[in-house]
């Protein structure tokens, strides 16, 4: 993806991409109550960051996953959400779950079980799809 694409088209093929139907269903819940927030999100973090190309999709996601395990439990949608995302540019189940096992060290035992809670609940959802 060039960084000479406007951010929000570059923003837009990616979250399609990881995450298809997210700007949908963001402004569906979100946009009566701060209007463009939809946008916002798949500007930013998915255009703007995401999308830089220095490392990898699958990296990039795979840090995702660790920063929100680290932050707890109060970060589980989202955390749901990227490891999903992680999954569909092919990271492995174990390699999701070393990671958020990793994050021990850093957010400590309750964050890493609610990490696992999290990604059993996504892979579950795999099997069930």
């Amino acid at each position: 993806m060039s960084l000479d694409q406007p951010t929000y088209e570059r923003g837009k093929a990616l979250s399609e991409q990881v995450n298809p139907g997210m700007e949908d269903a963001l402004a569906a819940r979100y946009d009566a109550l701060v209007p463009g927030l939809s946008r916002m999100v798949v500007e930013v973090p998915y255009g703007t960051f995401y999308a830089r190309g220095v490392v990898d999709e699958k990296t990039r996601l795979l840090a995702t996953v660790a920063a929100l395990t680290a932050q707890g439990g109060q970060t589980k949608p989202q955390l749901k959400v990227n490891i999903a995302s992680a999954r569909a540019v092919g990271a492995s189940r174990e390699e999701i779950c070393e990671i958020i096992y990793q994050m021990t060290l850093y957010g400590g035992f309750p964050a890493m079980i609610n990490g696992l809670n999290a990604a059993i609940e996504v892979f579950e959802a795999e099997e069930g799809a």
